[in-house]
C-alpha cells in the first residue's frame, strides 16, 4: 500500500511534464545550423586526443564530414 503512494505521487507529479504526441510541435532541420554542402566557419576545437584540429587541418580531398554529438553527461 505504502509503495501504491509513492508511485501514485510520482506519475501525478510527472504528468503535466508528459506531452503526447499532438502536443509536439514538428521539428524544422533547415532552421538548426548548417546544411548538407553549405560552408562552414573556420574553427579550432581540440580533437578526443587534445590536439587542436581546424577545419583546414580535416578537409581532404573530397571534403570532410563533421559531426558534433552531445553527450547524455553534458
Amino acid at each position: 500500500m505504502k509503495y501504491a503512494r509513492i508511485v501514485a505521487a510520482c506519475v501525478a507529479l510527472a504528468a503535466p511534464f508528459a506531452l503526447n504526441a499532438e502536443e509536439r510541435k514538428p521539428v524544422d532541420v533547415s532552421t538548426l545550423g548548417p546544411q548538407v554542402g553549405e560552408r562552414i566557419p573556420d574553427f579550432a576545437l581540440p580533437d578526443q586526443h587534445g590536439r587542436i584540429r581546424t577545419l583546414d587541418s580535416i578537409v581532404g580531398e573530397k571534403g570532410a564530414m563533421i559531426l558534433f554529438h552531445r553527450s547524455a553527461d553534458w
